[in-house]
C-alpha cells in the first residue's frame, strides 16, 4: 500500500444484548465471521485495502501495521473484535486474477462471552435494521470442471502420485447459478450459521460459507489451529453413524492424508512460537453432513508475529494443496479449469494489536453481482479412486447448496 495512511477515528461501548446480527448486515454486501453466536458483523466499508501477488498477505500485513498506528482508538469494551478492526479474504493462488482484500466495516455488532459492542469510525452512524427478504432460491450446475473432466482429473493425479512426483494433491471442482434480481443473501448467511453452528460462517466481500477449518489464532500471545483433513460420510442411523467414524479413524488412507496436512502446519508454525504442541492422534469431529480427522496445534507466540503474518506463513497447508506445497500447487494449476479466487484461502479478521483469527475459505461460494460460485475439494493419494473422490465433493457442496435451496 503506497498511498497516504488514514488516520481513521474509532469507538468501541458496550451495549445491551444485541438481538440476532443478520438484520443488520447490507443485504449485497455483509460483512460477518461468527461461530457459535460469537463474532463480528459490520456494516459498510470506512477502508478498503486491496493486494495481488506472491506477497498479497506478506504486504497486507505491514499495510495493517501502518493503519493501526496511525488510528485513534476508543475501547471502552476491551474483548476480542472490539476496537479496530477489518475482516479480510485473499486469493488461493499467487496468480490469481482475485483482489485480496482487507475492509475496516464503518460500523461493526459483536458479541463475545455475553458481552454486546457497537464499534464506530469516524462517528458513523448504527443503521436501524432491517428485515430479512426473501432467500434467494437457485439451482447450482457444473461450472468449468465437468463430471467426467473431476473423474479424469483424479485418475491422472492418482497417476502422477504413484509415479512418486508428488504424496498428495488438493483438486477441486466448482458449481455455479445466477441469483434472482434484487436478493437479499443475508438469508443465506443466516441459513449457514443456524445449520452449521461449529462452523466459521463468514461474508467478506461476496465470498461467504461457512467452514469447520481454523487456519490460526492469535489471542493475548497464544497461538492455535485446527487441522481438518481426512473425512466420511455420516451414517443414515446412529450405529451406522458410529461405523462411519470408526471406519475413518482406522482408515490407512485418510490417516495419511491428515498427515500430510498436520506436518505442514507444524512445520510453518515451529519458527513463530515455542511449546507447540499437538495431540498424538486425530479425532473424529462430527458435522452435519460428515465426518473430519482433525487435530488441535496450540502454542505460545515467539516472534511478535500478528495473526495475518502467521496465516501468510502456513498457507497453502496441505489440508488444501497438497504435499510437497509446490509440486501440488503446479499440478492442481494443470488440472483445475479455473482461478480459484479465495476459495480455500485465508478469510477472517485481525485487530489493532495483531490478534485475531483465521480460517480456511471451505465451504463457499463467491457472489459477483448475479453470478454465484461455489467450489468443494478433496484430498486425492496413491489409494484415491475417482468415483469416490466426486462423491466427497458432493458431501462438501450440501451446504451451500442447501443454504441456496
Amino acid at each position: 500500500m503506497t498511498d497516504p495512511v488514514p488516520a481513521l477515528r474509532v469507538r468501541s461501548v458496550e451495549v445491551p444484548e444485541l438481538a440476532p446480527l443478520f438484520p443488520h448486515l447490507d443485504a449485497r454486501h455483509p460483512l460477518f465471521f461468527m461461530r457459535r453466536g460469537q463474532g463480528v458483523a459490520g456494516v459498510g466499508e470506512a477502508l478498503r485495502l486491496t493486494f495481488r501477488g506472491a506477497s498479497r498477505m506478506t504486504d497486507a500485513a505491514a499495510a495493517w501495521r501502518r493503519v493501526a498506528e496511525s488510528a485513534t482508538v476508543d475501547d471502552a469494551v476491551r474483548v476480542r473484535g472490539s476496537g479496530l478492526i477489518a475482516l479480510g479474504s485473499f486469493a488461493f493462488a499467487d496468480d490469481s486474477a482475485d483482489d485480496s482484500v482487507l475492509v475496516v466495516p464503518r460500523v461493526v455488532f459483536g458479541r463475545r462471552d455475553g458481552v454486546s459492542w457497537i464499534t464506530t469510525v469516524d462517528d458513523a452512524s448504527a443503521p436501524a435494521p432491517e428485515p430479512l427478504g426473501e432467500k434467494p432460491m437457485l439451482t447450482l450446475q457444473p461450472g468449468a470442471q465437468s463430471r467426467e473432466g473431476y473423474l479424469a482429473a483424479v485418475a491422472t493425479a492418482v497417476e502422477r502420485i504413484r509415479a512418486g512426483e508428488l504424496d498428495k494433491v488438493v483438486l477441486a471442482r466448482d458449481l455455479t447459478g445466477t441469483l434472482p434480481e434484487g436478493s437479499d443473501i443475508r438469508g443465506v448467511i443466516e441459513a449457514l450459521a443456524l445449520g452449521y453452528p461449529d462452523c466459521v460462517t463468514y461474508a467478506v466481500d461476496g465470498l461467504i460459507g461457512s467452514t469447520p477449518e481454523t487456519l490460526v489464532r492469535v489471542a493475548d500471545g497464544e497461538v492455535s489451529a485446527r487441522v481438518l483433513a481426512g473425512s466420511a460420510a455420516r451414517g443414515a442411523d446412529p450405529a451406522a453413524d458410529q461405523d462411519a467414524a470408526g471406519t475413518l479413524a482406522t482408515s490407512d488412507k485418510d490417516l495419511d492424508e491428515h498427515s500430510y496436512a498436520l506436518r505442514s502446519v507444524l512445520a510453518a508454525l515451529r519458527s513463530h512460537t515455542r511449546h507447540l504442541a499437538t495431540t498424538e492422534l486425530p479425532f473424529t469431529l462430527k458435522l452435519p453432513n460428515l465426518w473430519h480427522l482433525a487435530s488441535d496445534v496450540e502454542g505460545l507466540l515467539a516472534d511478535g508475529s500478528s495473526s495475518l503474518d502467521l496465516a501468510a506463513a502456513l498457507h497453502p497447508t496441505a489440508a488444501v494443496a497438497g504435499s510437497p506445497t509446490d509440486a501440488a500447487v503446479a499440478l492442481l494449476a494443470r488440472l483445475e479449469p479455473f482461478d480459484r479466487g479465495r476459495y480455500a484461502g485465508p478469510v477472517g479478521w485481525i485487530g489493532a494489536d495483531g490478534d485475531g483469527e483465521w480460517a480456511i475459505a471451505l465451504r463457499c461460494a463467491q457472489v459477483r453481482g448475479a453470478s454465484v460460485t461455489a467450489y468443494a475439494g478433496a484430498g486425492i493419494v496413491a489409494e484415491s479412486v475417482p468415483d469416490a473422490e466426486l462423491a466427497e465433493t458432493r458431501m462438501k457442496f450440501r451446504p451451500m447448496i442447501e443454504a441456496f435451496d
